[in-house]
């Protein structure tokens, strides 16, 4: 059962570090959160691997950590550690349902995702070098996640034949392999004309990865990871100190949709929310504006 237990701590800690970027500090405190459960199933003779935890072992998990004089914000950030372990696992294929679903927590707000300027894309954009084939690649490829605000899956799934150069669309299969169409701006398109016609076109393709747009220097289809390191190391020259990954330039499309007065249901169409709710998270942004227009302009402020 520990055996278990440390294998799958292991494969979490491995994501949040390579795929999610999170800081050292970040990581230990996630996995963290997922050990002080696995202890307290030791502790109480339960032996359960994490496929077979419910409900009941979580509640009681949350209970006994409340028992200890646990604050609420404490309570309230193990529980956010494990619905993202548990995500984890339902993603990787290791879990049909997630345990923690029902799973409540303190209501103590809601964490704002990382965005990015539109000075601060310029200047990963401007990292790039273009004088290397995969430096034309890359720039096809962030602005299309730029100016699509698909998930990093999507991208790397991105086949040629779904890319509608004559009207602007992208037809995407995202979660579910629901299908929508995204508009893509005209930039994009040009870098994706020019990787197609001056760097795709002399790759040695290999056999079923004909239609996929994006691939890398073996005629493949791009890793996850690949994408991740890409973006990392352009960040890194680029000099802008956050830490950044492919969704960080999804939450930066959305912000700046709605910054500039796009409407919420169209933001939720183009990024394939199911709920409005979802797409709220973005509008951050256009209430500190309405708050200084309070501020500067409202007798009464």
């Amino acid at each position: 059962m520990i055996v278990a237990w440390d294998i799958y701590i292991q494969e979490y800690e491995n994501y949040l570090r390579l795929e999610r970027s999170l800081s050292p500090n970040s990581v230990e405190a996630y996995v963290g959160d997922v050990v002080k459960l696995k202890q307290f199933l030791q502790l109480t003779n339960q032996q359960i691997t994490p496929l077979r935890v419910s409900i009941v072992e979580l509640q009681n998990f949350i209970e006994w950590i409340n028992e200890l004089g646990m604050s609420a914000f404490s309570q309230a950030r193990i529980i956010s550690g494990l619905k993202s372990f548990y995500k984890f696992l339902v993603y990787e294929g290791e879990l049909e349902d997630d345990p923690t679903l029902l799973l409540e927590a303190p209501k103590l707000g809601r964490k704002l995702p990382d965005t990015l300027s539109v000075e601060e894309i310029d200047k990963i954009l401007e990292a790039i070098d273009h004088s290397k084939p995969e430096g034309m690649r890359n720039r096809a490829m962030l602005e299309t996640l730029y100016s699509s605000g698909l998930r990093v899956s999507e991208l790397i799934g991105l086949k040629l034949s779904n890319v509608h150069f004559d009207v602007g669309f992208l037809r995407i299969f995202g979660k579910g392999s629901k299908e929508r169409l995204v508009p893509i701006g005209r930039e994009a398109l040009k870098f994706i004309n020019i990787y197609r016609e001056e760097v795709r076109v002399h790759l040695d393709i290999k056999p079923g990865f004909e239609n996929i747009l994006f691939l890398n220097r073996n005629g493949r289809q791009l890793s996850r990871q690949m994408v991740f390191m890409v973006i990392k190391d352009l960040v890194a020259k680029s000099g802008i100190q956050k830490t950044i990954s492919p969704h960080t330039f999804r939450h930066s499309f959305a912000t700046h949709l709605i910054e500039g007065g796009a409407d919420l249901r169209a933001v939720q169409e183009m990024l394939g929310h199911e709920s409005i709710t979802t797409t709220e998270i973005y509008t951050h942004l256009d209430r500190d504006y309405l708050r200084q227009v309070i501020q500067e302009y409202h007798p009464r402020s």
